[in-house]
């Protein structure tokens, strides 16, 4: 099995056992720096440092969280062993701040900058010569699933055009297109399986692990007892909207149904669930207002220095929040006052409205910030799809499928389309996004939001979809 649920978003689980293996490595770094330091001398380290298990179970989920903010878990990394070294690099400066940060705080527990030094180190080392050696396994088809796409028409086509790079089949190897009689084929001709056999007999044959159902027309040639069979011998049957969804996380539009919405799981609301989510975008705003507060004033006063004290600070616009009810979001001003004298319009790369100081705050995404405040109102959550303006709302509907269901639950100010899809600027922009919106929508929990808040840091430092 390539991947599980958890709390409804899908994890790899080769990354699920990378990130047991480093918390591993973390901890016992500590215990290894602590040896190193003192010479072994068990009295030494006793008096010198204390107990040693907490302060290495703290050390590993501090440098857990920086890897997971960095994106290093991420099944979809496409930057290579550069890319990566990078990332790591940047989540052990990090976590070596945060650490020195609570230990300033928290006296009680410090190890001592030797040691801390040296665990760090050896770290690093250590996790720098395993991520090579695992994403070399990983694409090597260690704990891959093995799948047949059943049709090698319309809808298989979809896997090639959507799936091609590496990066995005680490969780599955595909062993060809199963050929259906009386429909054409679209995919490339040496991935084409001609059955000689039942479906059943090649899966053993070939140990399949999982049967994608991709038929084009269902009311002809469809297996319905071959698939029995196999579904009754163990071998896994999905339909090719739920294989996207747990291989791309999103919902593929061009291809979905009402049928699928209907019956698959997700989609749910309550009391508890509501409570949480609340509970957490207050206890994630007020953290997040007392690390950035300071930020925040420069940015006012930079403003003001670039435009004139005159000018506005904040810009108020009208966006669409939960069940399509409208409500002001505010932000840092990024543009010119009159940016907008000739009616509402995307940012578009290199935009000549948007300001020097503009430019700087809406790459690092501070022009962001004071949505805090929406948060606290209750317009908005820590993390949902972006809220989009009226005026778009109207014209995308039309074009977009399902779009209004993204209002299903509240706006956010990161989410998980933000991390998965450059900024997007047209309606084919928009409607890449909604497929990601509509996978949040369907699996959202608590989980999933820690998970996307952790990461969203990835994309302040990096840049990433800023515009």
């Amino acid at each position: 099995m390539s991947t599980i649920r958890v709390f409804k978003h899908y994890v790899r689980v080769p990354f699920l056992l990378l990130a047991g293996v480093e918390a591993l490595i973390f901890m016992t770094s500590v215990y290894a720096a602590a040896h190193l330091r003192f010479l072994g001398d068990i009295g030494e380290i006793q008096q010198s440092i204390g107990p040693l298990f907490p302060r290495a179970v703290i050390f590993m989920a501090v440098m857990m969280v920086s890897m997971i903010a960095m994106g290093l878990y991420q099944a979809r990394l496409r930057e290579g062993l550069p890319g990566i070294l990078l990332r790591t690099s940047v989540s052990f400066l990090v976590g070596g701040s945060i650490l020195s940060l609570l230990f300033y705080l928290i006296p009680g527990l410090y190890i001592g900058r030797g040691a801390l030094a040296l665990a760090g180190v050896i770290s690093f080392f250590v996790v720098g010569t395993l991520r090579p050696i695992f994403f070399h396994s990983v694409d090597e088809r260690l704990l891959k699933r093995k799948v047949l796409i059943l049709g090698a028409g319309e809808r298989a086509s979809i896997i090639d055009a959507r799936m091609r790079r590496r990066s995005d089949r680490r969780g599955f190897d595909l062993v060809g297109y199963a050929h259906i009689d009386g429909q054409p084929d679209l995919v490339n001709e040496k991935e084409i399986v001609h059955l000689q056999q039942s479906l059943l007999d090649y899966a053993i044959v070939n140990k399949l692990d999982e049967v994608v159902v991709a038929v084009d027309d269902r009311r002809k040639a469809f297996p319905l007892d071959e698939l029995l069979d196999c579904k009754m011998a163990g071998v896994d049957v999905v339909d090719l909207l739920t294989f996207f969804e747990r291989e791309a996380g999103k919902v593929q539009l061009n291809i979905l149904h009402p049928s699928w919405l209907l019956f698959s799981d997700g989609f749910q609301q309550n009391v508890v669930r509501d409570t949480t989510k609340r509970l957490f975008d207050l206890c994630a705003s007020f953290s997040l207002l007392a690390v950035t507060w300071p930020v925040m004033l420069l940015t006012a006063l930079l403003i003001k220095i670039e435009d004139g004290w005159s000018m506005p600070v904040f810009y108020r616009q009208t966006r669409t929040g939960l069940n399509g009810a409208g409500f002001d979001v505010l932000k840092f001003r990024s543009m010119i006052v009159d940016a907008e004298k000739s009616g509402a319009q995307w940012a578009t790369k290199n935009d000549a409205r948007v300001t020097r100081v503009g430019a700087i705050i809406r790459k690092l995404r501070i022009d962001e910030l004071p949505q805090i405040l929406n948060v606290w109102n209750g317009s908005m959550s820590f993390v949902g799809p972006r809220p989009e303006r009226p005026e778009f709302i109207e014209r995308l509907s039309e074009v977009i499928p399902y779009y209004q269901e993204r209002h299903r639950v509240k706006p956010g100010i990161t989410g998980w389309a933000q991390l998965s899809y450059p900024y997007g600027a047209t309606e084919k922009d928009s409607l890449e996004k909604q497929q990601f919106d509509l996978y949040y929508v369907k699996n959202h929990s608590l989980f999933f939001d820690v998970l996307i808040l952790m990461q969203t840091v990835e994309v302040v430092l990096f840049g990433k979809g800023a515009r």
